[in-house]
């Protein structure tokens, strides 16, 4: 039985940077349709709505991998009649492949980086985003990305990881076991889960960081949604 009370050093799949095409493809479809059954989105949908976006806001998505973040934030803004212009950010190169292949336009460009090594200016972008990115991290790593991260915006980051908690753990684990083909999907979702975040280690690493100015709020499902304010 996994451990839930510390966060899990296991390595995921997912952090082999030289996947290759035909392994991380359908994987990338499968996620998309994952965060779609199970809310995902919404956590950026919220976190928006507390900032006025301007038509040519930046806002860059760091951990991109198959783009769909940004492909559902643009058909959300363009509804309201709103026009920003999105980057996506991953290390892996077939993902942004895969990203530049399906949703790649004129406001959407992909970039190959890796983003605690990349030299980024200070408040490049005006909002950072990522989603299910963070816990791939440990500890220190994920104060240096997220201090990369403030340093490289102008208004505010946002974040959207995972709640480790023994339901969202085995759920997971029955949901992608029942409909997923990829066994990627099947090893590396359950481990995402034990290699997240509760509240307390949040603020914990948050307070380390002399960050104040924040807000974490726990989302459906089993989501954190945790903006940093500029």
């Amino acid at each position: 039985m996994p451990s839930f009370k510390h966060r899990s050093t296991a390595l995921e799949i997912m952090d082999d940077f030289s996947l290759e095409q035909q392994a991380i493809d359908p994987v990338l479809k499968e996620l998309e349709v994952i965060n779609k059954l199970l809310g995902g989105f919404q956590v950026f949908y919220h976190a928006f709505k507390q900032f006025s976006i301007q038509n040519k806001d930046i806002i860059c998505d760091w951990g991109c991998g198959g783009g769909d973040s940004l492909k559902v934030l643009k058909k959300h803004f363009n509804k309201k009649k709103v026009y920003p212009y999105f980057i996506g950010i991953d290390a892996t190169p077939s993902a942004i492949t895969f990203a530049k292949t399906q949703h790649q336009a004129h406001d959407i460009h992909f970039r190959l980086a890796d983003v605690l090594q990349e030299q980024f200016l200070a408040e490049e972008f005006d909002y950072v985003i990522s989603s299910l990115f963070t816990h791939h991290f440990n500890d220190d790593e994920w104060k240096k990305l997220v201090g990369r991260m403030l340093y490289a915006s102008k208004k505010a980051v946002i974040i959207n990881d995972l709640h480790r908690h023994w339901l969202a753990y085995y759920s997971i684990g029955w949901l992608t076991q029942i409909f997923s083909k990829s066994p990627m999907v099947k090893h590396d979702s359950k481990l995402s889960v034990l290699r997240s975040f509760t509240r307390k280690e949040l603020q914990t690493l948050l307070a380390q960081m002399g960050i104040k100015r924040y807000s974490i709020k726990w989302m459906w499902a089993f989501r954190w949604q945790i903006i940093i304010y500029k």
